[in-house]
Protein backbone atom coordinates (compact mmCIF):
# COMPACT_ATOMS: atom_id res chain seq x y z
CA UNK A 1 0.00 0.00 0.00
CA UNK A 2 1.08 3.11 -0.72
CA UNK A 3 0.76 6.76 0.52
CA UNK A 4 -1.73 7.38 -2.26
CA UNK A 5 -4.08 4.72 -1.50
CA UNK A 6 -6.85 5.66 0.56
CA UNK A 7 -7.88 3.68 4.11
CA UNK A 8 -11.74 2.89 3.72
CA UNK A 9 -12.89 1.73 7.26
CA UNK A 10 -16.33 0.60 7.97
CA UNK A 11 -17.39 1.22 11.93
CA UNK A 12 -15.66 -1.62 13.63
CA UNK A 13 -12.93 -2.45 11.11
CA UNK A 14 -9.71 -2.56 11.50
CA UNK A 15 -6.83 -4.71 13.55
CA UNK A 16 -8.39 -5.41 17.33
CA UNK A 17 -6.19 -6.06 20.12
CA UNK A 18 -6.48 -6.95 23.78
CA UNK A 19 -4.14 -3.76 25.35
CA UNK A 20 -3.89 -3.28 29.19
CA UNK A 21 -7.66 -4.38 30.13
CA UNK A 22 -8.79 -2.13 26.74
CA UNK A 23 -9.93 -2.74 23.45
CA UNK A 24 -7.59 -1.15 21.07
CA UNK A 25 -8.45 -0.78 16.99
CA UNK A 26 -6.03 0.60 14.45
CA UNK A 27 -7.57 2.14 12.02
CA UNK A 28 -4.45 3.50 10.30
CA UNK A 29 -0.42 3.28 11.35
CA UNK A 30 2.67 4.08 9.88
CA UNK A 31 2.32 1.39 7.24
CA UNK A 32 -0.60 3.39 5.45
CA UNK A 33 0.42 6.83 6.58
CA UNK A 34 3.78 6.89 5.35
CA UNK A 35 4.79 7.10 8.99
CA UNK A 36 3.44 10.33 9.68
CA UNK A 37 0.46 9.52 12.24
CA UNK A 38 -1.70 6.57 14.24
CA UNK A 39 -5.37 6.28 13.99
CA UNK A 40 -6.83 4.13 17.09
CA UNK A 41 -10.06 3.44 18.53
CA UNK A 42 -10.29 2.15 22.00
CA UNK A 43 -12.51 1.38 24.29
CA UNK A 44 -11.80 1.18 28.53
CA UNK A 45 -13.58 -0.38 31.44
CA UNK A 46 -14.56 2.53 34.17
CA UNK A 47 -11.65 3.35 35.99
CA UNK A 48 -9.17 2.86 33.87
CA UNK A 49 -5.83 4.50 33.28
CA UNK A 50 -2.06 4.34 32.76
CA UNK A 51 0.39 5.00 35.16
CA UNK A 52 1.63 8.46 34.61
CA UNK A 53 4.32 8.67 31.74
CA UNK A 54 6.03 10.55 29.27
CA UNK A 55 6.24 9.70 25.86
CA UNK A 56 9.86 10.88 24.14
CA UNK A 57 9.02 10.30 20.41
CA UNK A 58 5.38 10.78 19.53
CA UNK A 59 2.66 13.55 20.79
CA UNK A 60 -1.09 12.42 21.39
CA UNK A 61 -4.13 13.46 20.83
CA UNK A 62 -7.76 11.92 22.31
CA UNK A 63 -10.85 12.76 20.86
CA UNK A 64 -13.96 11.19 23.39
CA UNK A 65 -16.38 9.66 21.59
CA UNK A 66 -18.31 8.21 24.49
CA UNK A 67 -18.14 7.88 28.31
CA UNK A 68 -16.06 10.41 30.56
CA UNK A 69 -12.74 10.88 30.74
CA UNK A 70 -10.21 13.14 33.04
CA UNK A 71 -6.92 14.27 31.57
CA UNK A 72 -3.66 15.21 33.41
CA UNK A 73 -0.86 17.07 31.92
CA UNK A 74 2.40 19.22 33.07
CA UNK A 75 0.13 20.65 36.22
CA UNK A 76 -3.07 21.25 33.92
CA UNK A 77 -6.38 19.04 33.91
CA UNK A 78 -9.50 18.06 33.03
CA UNK A 79 -12.63 16.07 32.98
CA UNK A 80 -14.52 15.63 29.39
CA UNK A 81 -17.71 13.63 28.30
CA UNK A 82 -18.40 13.41 24.17
CA UNK A 83 -16.28 16.34 22.07
CA UNK A 84 -13.77 16.93 24.14
CA UNK A 85 -10.17 16.66 23.30
CA UNK A 86 -6.58 16.44 24.93
CA UNK A 87 -3.47 16.88 22.92
CA UNK A 88 -0.71 15.95 25.29
CA UNK A 89 2.93 16.85 23.57
CA UNK A 90 6.03 14.26 23.77
CA UNK A 91 8.72 14.77 27.07
CA UNK A 92 5.37 16.19 29.44
CA UNK A 93 4.56 14.33 31.99
CA UNK A 94 0.87 12.99 31.62
CA UNK A 95 -2.08 11.00 32.52
CA UNK A 96 -5.69 10.04 32.54
CA UNK A 97 -8.61 8.11 33.81
CA UNK A 98 -11.81 6.65 32.54
CA UNK A 99 -14.90 7.86 34.67
CA UNK A 100 -16.31 5.80 37.35
CA UNK A 101 -19.45 5.43 35.09
CA UNK A 102 -17.45 4.04 32.35
CA UNK A 103 -16.83 2.18 30.07
CA UNK A 104 -15.73 4.95 27.84
CA UNK A 105 -14.63 5.04 23.76
CA UNK A 106 -11.74 7.32 22.62
CA UNK A 107 -10.27 8.42 19.19
CA UNK A 108 -6.43 8.33 19.82
CA UNK A 109 -4.12 9.68 17.14
CA UNK A 110 -0.50 9.63 17.85
CA UNK A 111 1.91 11.30 15.36
CA UNK A 112 4.64 10.15 14.03
CA UNK A 113 3.45 6.73 13.56
CA UNK A 114 4.37 3.45 16.14
CA UNK A 115 2.00 3.34 18.68
CA UNK A 116 0.77 0.45 16.78
CA UNK A 117 3.86 -1.57 17.57
CA UNK A 118 4.09 -0.66 21.08
CA UNK A 119 -0.04 -2.20 20.85
CA UNK A 120 1.14 -4.84 19.26
CA UNK A 121 4.24 -5.74 21.68
CA UNK A 122 2.49 -5.54 24.92
CA UNK A 123 -0.82 -6.40 23.99
CA UNK A 124 -2.62 -9.44 22.33
CA UNK A 125 -4.52 -9.87 19.14
CA UNK A 126 -8.30 -9.81 20.11
CA UNK A 127 -10.40 -12.97 19.68
CA UNK A 128 -13.10 -10.37 19.89
CA UNK A 129 -13.96 -7.03 19.14
CA UNK A 130 -15.15 -6.91 23.07
CA UNK A 131 -13.31 -5.84 26.11
CA UNK A 132 -10.77 -8.64 27.59
CA UNK A 133 -11.68 -10.26 30.66
CA UNK A 134 -9.55 -7.96 33.08
CA UNK A 135 -6.46 -9.34 34.23
CA UNK A 136 -3.22 -7.37 36.29
CA UNK A 137 -0.63 -5.88 34.81
CA UNK A 138 2.57 -7.60 34.39
CA UNK A 139 4.67 -4.65 35.38
CA UNK A 140 8.49 -5.18 35.30
CA UNK A 141 7.22 -6.14 31.21
CA UNK A 142 5.04 -3.48 30.92
CA UNK A 143 8.33 -1.27 31.88
CA UNK A 144 10.69 -2.95 29.60
CA UNK A 145 8.47 -2.68 26.40
CA UNK A 146 7.85 1.20 26.96
CA UNK A 147 11.03 1.73 27.30
CA UNK A 148 11.48 -0.10 24.26
CA UNK A 149 9.00 2.22 22.81
CA UNK A 150 10.77 5.33 24.66
CA UNK A 151 8.66 5.63 27.06
CA UNK A 152 8.84 6.27 30.64
CA UNK A 153 6.86 5.08 32.90
CA UNK A 154 6.94 7.28 36.25
CA UNK A 155 6.80 6.50 40.23
CA UNK A 156 3.25 6.28 41.42
CA UNK A 157 4.33 9.71 43.55
CA UNK A 158 4.47 11.60 40.30
CA UNK A 159 0.47 11.57 39.99
CA UNK A 160 0.20 14.07 41.82
CA UNK A 161 2.60 16.41 40.25
CA UNK A 162 0.73 15.73 36.88
CA UNK A 163 -2.68 16.86 37.98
Amino acid sequence: MSLQDPTLLAPGDGEHSWFLNNLFTLKAGGETTGGLITVMEFTGPAGWGPPPHVHHVEDEMFYVVEGEISFWCDGKSATYGPGGFAWLPKKLPHRFEIGADGPARVLQLTTPAQFEHFVRALGEPATEARLPEPTEPDVERLVRVCAEFNIDILAPEHVEATR
